[in-house]
Order: C-alpha cells, then structure tokens, then sequence
C-alpha cells in the first residue's frame, strides 16, 4: 500500500462509505452523494465528511454486509441535485446535497467486516463509526465515515484491488466543471419555457450564465476591479456571480449586481469552485487542501503565504468590507459552495 498512497497527497485520507439503498447508481455513475443535512434539518457529521474528502483519497464502500469495492476521490465534493437514477430510493431525503467524484474498482474477493470484528472492533473511531465494533453491522444514519490506515489496511489485507487502476484515477468524467455545465442547461431550458417571463427577461437572464449583458452592467456599477489582484481592465475580468447562477431563486437574482464580482479567470475559477471565499468584512478565505505551489504558480503569493502563515505577509488578507445586500449573497456562498465552510 506504501507504492499506492506515494502517488496520492502526502497526507491521504481513509474513509468508509454504508450505502445500502445507493450503491450500484453510486458505483456505476462514479460518485457519491449524500444531502447536506438530515431530513429534520439537522446537521450530520457523516454528511459534512462529503466535504473534508479531497482528491487521492481512498474509499471502502460497504453494502450487502460487504466491502466490495475501493475508491479514489477524484474531486472536491459540489452541490449537485439529488441524482434521478436514484429513483425512489432515499424519498425522504432533501432533493439537493453534496456530489463527491470517486472512481472505482472491486476488491475481489470482498471482504465481510464481521468476519474480521475482533480485529477491526479496537481500530474503529470510537465516535462516528461506519459500524457496531462488536457487531459489524452498519450503524444506523452514518454514511461518509472518517477512518484510520489501519482500518483501511486491515480490510484490504487478503485480497486485491486494481492498484494500477487507482493510481490514474479511472476514466472518471464527472468533473464539476461537467456537471455544472448540464445542470446550467437544464436550468436554460426551464427559463426558456417560462411562461411568466417575457422574452426580453429571458434574454437577460440567460446572458447572465455568462456574465455578460444586464448582468454584467450591474456589477460594474457595483465593482470596479478584481478584489484579488486589483486588476481595472475591463477586457481582463469575469463579471462572477456570487450566489451561482444555476442555484439563484428567480431572475431577479440573477441579475442582481450584488450577486456579483469581477475577478479574472484565474479568480474567478477559484471562487466559483469553493476554493476561496470572503466573510463580510472582506478577510479572503482560502480552503487549507489548496496547495502553496499551485497558489504562487497562480501568482497568488499573497493567498500563499496567508494559507500557511508565513512571516512575509499578514495571517490575513482584507480586500474590503462588503455592502449589506453583498453579504447576503457571500453567506449563501461560504456554505454552500466554499469547500471549507
């Protein structure tokens, strides 16, 4: 196992998924995905796992008293809808949550936690464990659970995995940049076939996806430059929606110039993917997984060095307080599409 994890982060993580009701979609469409919150709104630990998990981390799904396969995560987890391949299972769960890329491979021949139980029971977390220590039944509720090498180790010890497989990360095809792309046409349809929108509106709002037209006229009259690099360049700029386009509740928002900012592309795709955020007074927020060298590469030495604290630069970086109206929009932000929030 020492060859496989040299290829991944330098510090992986382990996980174990329970998903009963979900596995073959799950297996078969290369990802997990969970709600964000219980049913009675409650936050769940197993659920918020869905964003902890980072890319190279190693998966064991569990289902049918088995671990059966073995997983890579090969992205960050998104706000997706709940997939319609799951039918009518999960019905009392919430219709949005958290879209984690995993690709997978069988572990042949899978492995029955119970038959393992007195090992395994002692290396299990003692607080939000997938299973019963004592009994190696699945505990009720836990989905995405945090778990040690030693777990992982133990559980594949004695039988195989595409190593190989794993190391590439498969033909995995659902990247965020693919799946928003199909949920923002699915949204285009929609506002095409309003009936209550006149087709001056559509016209707008659809320019909007974009950041371009009304949109973009709003935000300039908000926004003058990029709030990270301070570029003014107007040729230079994305007009970048705060509040994503494909999840505003009517056209109003999507063409609100407070639910906007210019940033350039590089900003911009580190905004719009959950990699940086802004709390209301204007301090950035950057997701701790992103890595220094990719920051300075980015030329963001400065979110570098507030990411790991560097004695060159102040702990924290302020680009400026956010008007009312604007922090209203960066709330939905930091928890619904900031990676860490």
């Amino acid at each position: 196992m020492a060859t496989l994890l040299r290829h991944f982060f330098a510090m992986p993580q382990f996980w174990w998924v329970n998903h009963n009701q979900t596995a073959r979609q799950e297996i078969g469409g290369q990802y997990l995905w969970s709600p964000k919150k219980e049913s009675n709104g409650a936050r769940s630990e197993f659920y918020s796992n869905m964003r902890r998990a980072s890319p190279g981390d190693l998966v064991l799904s569990f289902f049918d008293q088995a671990i059966r396969y073995v997983g890579r995560v090969t992205e960050f987890a998104f706000t997706a809808p709940k997939p319609a391949e799951f039918k009518e299972a999960g019905s009392y769960w919430n219709k949005e949550g958290w879209l984690l890329p995993v690709f997978w491979t069988p572990l042949e021949p899978p492995v029955r936690p119970k038959a393992l139980i007195e090992v395994l029971g002692p290396l299990l977390p003692t607080k939000y464990s997938p299973i019963s220590p004592t009994s190696g039944s699945g505990n009720q509720k836990a989905y995405l659970a945090n778990i040690s090498p030693a777990v992982f180790q133990t559980i594949v010890t004695g039988a195989a995995f595409d190593r190989a497989a794993l190391e590439r990360g498969g033909a995995n095809s659902l990247t965020f940049e693919i799946v928003n792309e199909q949920l923002e046409d699915a949204v285009e349809r929609q506002i095409t076939e309003d009936l209550s929108l006149d087709d001056t509106v559509k016209k707008s709002v659809i320019l909007a996806r974009r950041g371009q037209g009304k949109f973009r006229a709003n935000v300039e009259a908000v926004e003058r430059s990029c709030r990270l690099t301070g570029v003014t360049n107007p040729s230079l700029l994305i007009a970048s929606h705060i509040k994503p386009w494909r999840l505003c509740a009517s056209a109003q928002e999507r063409l609100d110039g407070m639910n906007g900012l210019l940033l350039t592309p590089d900003a911009d795709h580190l905004f719009d993917r959950g990699f940086i955020s802004f709390n209301d007074g204007g301090e950035v927020l950057v997701l701790p997984r992103v890595d220094r060298t990719d920051l300075q590469r980015l030329g963001f030495d400065q979110l570098a060095m507030q990411r790991f604290g560097f004695a060159e630069a102040p702990t924290t970086w302020h680009v400026g307080a956010f008007t009312v109206q604007q922090q209203n929009y960066l709330a939905h932000h930091r928890t619904e599409v900031f990676v860490s929030g």
